[in-house]
């Protein structure tokens, strides 16, 4: 692990003042999943798009291919054919909420949008599981609400922001604040951060690329 983390701080030094942090996040992934937990992710615009971005890593192989194990086809063998069983891939599982359009716009209509998110981490959300955030101003009112009630639930609860304090730095268990101000800067510190998770916890529970 250290190997990557190194790499991290070389290709983008100014994140060694939230090393820590990530280090955090890291760990509270990991935990989730040792656990049985799920990840939940939201956010809005560019944070909406990141949402899908990290689901896409975590549920197919990211930097390793992550083939079944030999106890997973001998389970599904006698339905399965070696053509789709050599191709499914062990996923993490991680859903991303702003990626259920139908439920959110139902409820948006109905009840109210500040709770969209919040909404959905009530329904899908089990006290194992773990919220990501993402919030370039750390105050997005339906990404606040989805901490709050996570919180609420005993979920765990991970907020990547800005540098400013903020909404979500005071409810998370864990807030990274990417050390830039301007939305567009602090969504471009946000990629290698959630990239950097994404591989930390691939590597710990299906190897991966660096040892």
């Amino acid at each position: 692990m250290n190997n990557m983390r190194t790499e991290l701080l070389v290709r983008y030094p100014c994140l060694e003042a939230v090393i820590d942090s990530i280090d955090a996040a890291a760990q509270m992934m990991v935990d989730t999943y040792k656990n049985g937990g799920t990840v939940l992710v939201c956010g809005n615009g560019g944070s909406c798009a990141d949402s899908d971005h990290i689901v896409g890593e975590l549920m197919k192989g990211f930097l390793s291919l992550r083939p079944m194990s030999e106890e997973q086809k001998s389970c599904m063998s006698d339905i399965l054919d070696e053509d789709i069983l050599s191709k499914l891939q062990r996923g993490i599982p991680a859903i991303s909420l702003p990626a259920q359009s139908a439920v959110i716009s139902a409820y948006a209509n109905d009840v109210d949008p500040e709770l969209v998110y919040a909404q959905l981490v009530f329904g899908y959300g089990k006290k194992q599981d773990m919220l990501i955030g993402l919030s370039t101003s750390g105050n997005s009112k339906n990404v606040v609400a989805a901490a709050k009630v996570a919180r609420a639930m005993g979920i765990k609860t991970l907020a990547l922001t800005g540098a400013r304090d903020s909404r979500l730095s005071e409810l998370c268990d864990v807030t990274v604040k990417a050390p830039e101000i301007e939305t567009f800067k602090v969504q471009e510190l946000h990629l290698p951060i959630y990239h950097y998770l994404c591989a930390y916890v691939e590597k710990y529970l299906v190897g991966g690329k660096y040892e």
